[in-house]
Formats: structure tokens, C-alpha cells, sequence
């Protein structure tokens, strides 16, 4: 008997925390994002320091109909269930593409498991998410739709509600789909995000010789050349590998999160997660996979002492000797990286008809 009613009150206990729990009041969500994009800024081109095409982007009618329907979408609460969220509400335009939380704030109160990281450049990239699971970005713009912790919206009934808006019929059509489907909405939002390029940052004119940085930004280039070893990882035009590592982030106890491994289910992945670009990077912290780094300072110092030691530590990470007048070089490179190039940063250059210099005003 009286086992019976203290299982009685452990349930009645466990009840109360739950209603508790559904019951604490939400975290109230931001204003919704605005489309504040220009025309030009997707124009899907290439820039300085960049290949050349964007992989990808076309300019056939087909697919810039397709680009008015996804730029739309990305704005657009209609494909979260209780229409308060949006793709933009994660990648915020005015915060390079990127979320300002650690683990934005999706529907119902709910936290998305990792950081959002930047959603420019995906162009160039070879897989998406943090773990790589999305071999294309049609494959990665559909999943935080329905993932329960962000939008939470079933692909039928998110198709569904589009087949219901006479103005969404309308850009489906214009789009090649004779009605909404997922194959056209994910060919829609990726038709977007392709376009979104970012580059020709002072960084990028001083390499090519039609530009230069200040001695603190160099200093920093050499730091991330040199000793720093950033390069080892943060390499090629979107200064990213595309692959992934094991930097001891989320580690506990030496026993990392699982990481890639629950995609490959490969042992040596366990903990390895992709490197970021850094374009951009002064704009879009926090940072690491679970937004746990305020500052590019502290990022330099985590890096300088070797990472976080675990049992798949990546073989690259280790201590490294940096000042802080080399860590304050780094980071200012790093803000160059971050900044479109302006008439001060370039050399005279007269190729054009007028004789003028072309002015970036902004970053995308």
C-alpha cells in the first residue's frame, strides 16, 4: 500500500512539472524580418575573391520567376504551423544571414537544437547543416519547415496552405509548377539562396593588388597565414574547408557530442562538425554550432590554447602562442573580411567607361 501511493505521488509530481512546464510563459518572438533586399543585391553574380559563375544560378525566365517565389517564402510565417516564425526570423538579412541567438527561437516557445549559421554563399557549398546532412541546399531548405523545434510545419500541410493562396498559385504557376508542390517549393527557396553572394571585401582587393588594409589588418593576415594555422581549416574563397572537424565544442568530460557521426555513423566523426565561412563573421555571432562564443576574441583565445581536449580532438588543434597584440590583429582581419570594399580601400581604377571606381555601399 504504501508503495502504491508513493507511486502516486511521484506521477502526480511528474504531472505537475510537465503542466508546469507547458504552462511558463513563452519568450516573446521578434519582429518578423523585412525584405529589405534590392534587386541588386540578387543578382546571383560573382565578386572579387569568388569563382566565377556562382554555381547554380541561371537567368532564364523560369528561374528568376522561381527566385520572386523564394524570396517571398523566405520572408514569408505562412510555412511555420503557427504562422509566427519565418526563414528569415533565423537568418537575419540585417545580421549577415545569420541568427543573434545562441539557438534561435522557434515555434511555441521551442529553441532550435544548434546555431543558425550564415545562410550566404551556400553557392559554394558542398553539404549543409552543421552535421553536413544535406547533400543540396533543395534537400536543407526543406527540413527546418517541418523540424519540430523551428517551424514545425508538415511539408503536406505546408503545401497545402500554399495551394489555398490564390497570390501563391500565382507564382507557382509563374514558376513552371502547374500547383504548389515541395519539389517547387524547395527549388524556389534554394533559387534564392544561391543568390545570396558575399565577397569583394577589403581582404579580397588587397590580395588581388587593387587595394590595401591597415598594418593592424595585415598583422592579422599574417597571424592567420602564419602562426595562427587559421588557414588550415578556414581555407579556399569562402574560407572553409567544407569539411569537418572535432574542435571540443560541447565536449564533456572529454566525451564529445556526437556530431557527423550520427549521419555517417562513422567513429571518427564523433564530435567533428563543418567549418564556418568566416566572410561576414564580425556580423554574425555568437558563435560555434552551439553559439556558446560572444566575441572573435574569444574565439582567438579558444583556438590559441588548443581547442577543448577530448577523445577525437581533431589532430590540427593544438596551442598555439598568441599576444594579445596578435589576437587583436586577427580579429581586425577579420572585421575586414566582414565589410564590403570601399573607394578608400581600392586602388585607382579607371576601366570603367566613366573613369570611376564602382562604390560597395553594402555587404550583400
Amino acid at each position: 500500500m504504501r508503495l502504491v501511493i508513493t507511486a502516486c505521488v511521484v506521477a502526480i509530481a511528474a504531472l505537475s512539472a510537465a503542466l508546469g512546464q507547458e504552462s511558463a510563459p513563452r519568450p516573446p518572438l521578434p519582429p518578423l524580418p523585412k525584405d529589405e533586399l534590392r534587386a541588386a543585391d540578387l543578382l546571383g553574380r560573382s565578386k572579387l575573391g569568388l569563382p566565377d559563375p556562382v554555381p547554380g544560378v541561371e537567368s532564364t525566365p523560369d528561374a528568376i520567376a522561381r527566385l520572386r517565389l523564394g524570396r517571398r517564402l523566405f520572408f514569408d510565417p505562412i510555412l511555420s504551423r503557427d504562422r509566427t516564425v519565418s526563414c528569415a526570423s533565423c537568418h537575419e538579412p540585417d545580421h549577415g544571414f545569420a541568427s543573434r541567438e545562441a539557438k534561435p527561437l522557434g515555434v511555441a516557445g521551442r529553441r532550435a537544437d544548434r546555431n543558425a549559421p550564415p545562410a550566404f554563399n551556400r553557392a559554394f557549398g558542398s553539404s549543409h547543416f552543421w552535421d553536413g546532412r544535406a547533400p543540396t541546399l533543395e534537400v536543407q531548405v526543406l527540413s527546418p519547415i517541418e523540424n519540430e523545434n523551428e517551424m514545425a510545419l508538415p511539408l503536406e500541410q505546408a503545401v497545402a496552405r500554399l495551394a489555398a493562396d490564390a497570390n501563391y498559385r500565382e507564382l507557382f504557376a509563374a514558376a513552371g509548377a502547374a500547383t504548389p508542390s515541395r519539389e517547387a517549393l524547395a527549388a524556389s527557396i534554394a533559387e534564392f539562396l544561391r543568390r545570396l553572394v558575399v565577397a569583394d571585401s577589403p581582404v579580397d582587393r588587397f590580395r588581388a593588388a587593387k587595394g590595401d588594409l591597415t598594418p593592424l589588418e595585415r598583422r592579422g593576415l599574417w597571424v592567420f597565414e602564419s602562426k595562427g594555422r587559421c588557414w588550415r581549416c578556414h581555407a579556399g574563397p569562402n574560407f572553409s574547408d567544407e569539411s569537418f572537424h572535432d574542435t571540443g565544442i560541447g565536449a564533456k568530460e572529454g566525451v564529445p557530442e556526437p556530431g557527423r557521426f550520427a549521419i555517417t555513423n562513422d567513429p571518427a566523426d564523433r564530435g567533428r562538425f563543418k567549418t564556418p565561412t568566416l566572410r561576414m563573421v564580425a556580423l554574425t555571432a555568437p558563435y560555434m554550432h552551439d553559439g556558446s562564443m560572444a566575441t572573435l576574441e574569444e574565439v582567438a583565445r579558444f583556438y590559441a590554447r588548443g581547442g577543448n581536449k577530448n577523445e577525437n580532438l581533431d589532430p590540427l588543434l593544438e596551442p598555439i602562442e598568441l599576444s594579445d597584440e596578435d589576437v587583436a590583429a586577427l580579429v581586425s582581419f577579420l572585421q575586414a573580411l566582414s565589410r564590403p570594399a570601399e573607394v578608400s580601400d581600392a586602388a585607382p581604377d579607371h576601366s570603367d567607361d566613366d573613369g570611376t571606381a564602382a562604390t560597395k555601399k553594402r555587404a550583400y
